[in-house]
């Protein structure tokens, strides 16, 4: 089966992350990969839905983590047995399936028992008076296996301990041989022998089978019904009817019925813990209705995760999406600093220190040939002009200016008016909802010598709505600070009129005597000139936290 491969930004994802996704998806699609799917980390943010509502594009699959989960390795046939079930077609599974365990489950599909062949070899290897004659079983399962009739009594479906005993001697020595067993417990097996069969009946033994498919006079028949002697006749010669019955058994009767149990949506760290650390060979897995979904081993470990990712917007572990460490990144598309794991493979890393991860997708499109369809153009250039701040930013290049003209061209859009249309329709902190919110919906870590810090940044149009707000979000900001360990947490308000941004922080007394920008009030830096998280304040604060 052919990996699936998920195209996914960073957490708390922005539109530039977003727009690179679906837009690269899509280029892979039409390079002949059909498995690849866009994906996010996190919510989209206000802007991101206005623009994907605005162009009439679907957002993509919201994975919340990518941890492998047990799902993502089990085998999902199960062999099972009904715990009635015969040990012979048990052991039949067994060989047919070349399978070492075998689940026992009910009539829902609700796992009962589990019946491991090696545990099963090593009780027939038990030795011993009682474990050579002793045969477990009911009657309906013992006349199954023997492919035998019943002349007198019936299958009888209860558990019974039996005695075998076989008559091939002459009646006083057989008669002696079973002397000291109670009559009730025994099972006489014999051929056309009439005196054997006649002292079985007369003794009163739970069971006789006569054996070749050989004929039983109607008088000892009678004597059998009378005494309460259940008959069988079977037609498998005595040594086979003999190994016949102690495969009789139910396989219930072996089953263990404390088994290691998991969840099908369990992580697959946590399999990998009970089937190396927890001394069991298999481990049931369970649907989350409780029925069975498979029998998972230490081969299970060795199988290939089914799906892949690659990374745009970002190339850190602690920026991506939970479970990325153990997922296969085919590829990396980004604008940030390096910040890259280790990889197992060579990938294909591009990185670019361009204004926007949607000019790098855009130049792909363009030295591949490929023509981005109208809305793929057009939500790439909404990317680019968020990313930028309308070509604003002081991370825009030429390349991001030269990038925005030739997706205005394929999208339809004058990337003035679009790039206006953009912030003034999502400028508004009310529409994130809480102060939470607009810090956290484009919120990112990052740590230096002085230790970690985070930043989030909205921007907007004016200055008097954030006034407004600006105590709740200096409280949420103390608040994340707390939760996360930071020794500072920021908010950067950004302006895209006037190119100022306010640096709303909780971060220490201290702070103030380093920030070497403005203080308008406890708290609250101005910072004109500033619009860049990435280039401006990200360094900044790195010194900053390097002299505290």
């Amino acid at each position: 089966m052919e990996k699936k491969v998920y195209v996914i930004g960073h957490k708390n994802p922005d539109t530039d992350s977003v727009a690179a996704a679906i837009a690269y998806a899509e280029l892979k699609r039409r390079q002949g990969w059909p498995n690849v799917v866009a994906a996010m980390a996190g919510e989209p943010n206000p802007q991101t839905r206005f623009i994907l509502d605005r162009l009439g594009i679907h957002s993509p699959l919201y994975l919340a983590d990518v941890h492998p989960k047990v799902r993502d390795v089990l085998q999902r046939i199960p062999v099972t047995v009904d715990a009635a079930t015969p040990l012979l077609k048990g052991l039949e599974l067994f060989h047919q399936n070349n399978i070492r365990v075998l689940p026992v489950v009910d009539g829902a599909g609700i796992p009962t028992g589990l019946v491991s062949l090696l545990k099963l070899s090593e009780k027939y290897l038990l030795t011993g008076q009682d474990r050579l004659r002793g045969v477990d079983t009911s009657l309906a399962s013992l006349c199954h296996c023997l492919q035998g009739t019943f002349l007198a009594g019936g299958p009888a479906e209860g558990m019974e301990h039996l005695h075998l005993f076989i008559g091939a001697m002459l009646e006083e020595s057989f008669s002696a041989r079973i002397d000291g067993y109670d009559s009730s417990s025994l099972l006489i097996m014999t051929g056309n022998r009439r005196t054997i069969q006649q002292a079985a009946i007369e003794k009163g033994v739970r069971l006789l089978v006569v054996t070749g498919g050989l004929e039983v006079e109607e008088d000892l028949v009678r004597l059998a019904t009378a005494s309460g002697v259940t008959l069988i006749s079977t037609p498998f010669d005595t040594a086979t009817a003999a190994w016949l019955a102690r495969l009789s058994t139910p396989v219930g009767h072996f089953a263990e019925g404390k088994f290691e149990q998991i969840g099908i949506a369990e992580p697959l760290s946590h399999l990998r813990l009970k089937l190396l650390h927890g001394g069991e060979s298999a481990v049931v897995v369970v649907e989350e209705d409780g029925t069975l979904a498979g029998i998972a081993t230490k081969s299970s470990l060795l199988a290939t995760v089914p799906y892949a990712l690659i990374l745009v917007d970002h190339n850190e572990l602690g920026q991506a999406v939970p479970g990325a460490e153990e997922v296969e990144i085919l590829e990396v598309i980004d604008h940030h600093k390096l910040g890259n794991p280790p990889t197992n493979q060579p990938i294909s890393f591009i990185a670019s220190p361009v204004g926007s991860t949607c000019t790098l997708v855009a130049t792909l499109y363009r030295q591949q040939g490929i023509e981005p369809p109208p809305e793929i153009a057009a939500l790439l250039l909404a990317g680019l002009l968020s990313d930028t701040v309308i070509l604003k930013s002081p991370t825009t290049t030429d390349t991001d200016r030269e990038l925005a003209l030739w997706l205005e061209t394929k999208g339809g859009m004058d990337h003035l008016a679009f790039g206006r249309e953009i912030f003034s329709a999502s400028s508004g902190l009310e529409s994130y909802g809480s102060p939470e919110k607009v810090i956290t919906t484009d919120f990112k870590s990052f740590s230096g010598s002085g230790g970690a810090f985070g930043v989030g940044q909205v921007e907007v149009i004016g200055f008097d709505e954030f006034h407004s707000q600006k105590n709740e979000l200096r409280l949420a900001l103390a608040r994340i600070k707390e939760r996360d360990g930071l020794q500072l947490a920021g908010l950067m308000v950004t302006d895209i009129y006037s190119e100022t941004t306010l640096f709303l922080v909780e971060g220490g007394k201290a702070l103030a005597h380093v920030m070497d920008y403005p203080q308008l009030e406890p708290h609250l830096y101005e910072l004109k000139g500033v619009m860049s998280r990435k280039k401006q304040m990200v360094p900044h604060l790195l010194k900053v936290l390097g002299k505290l």
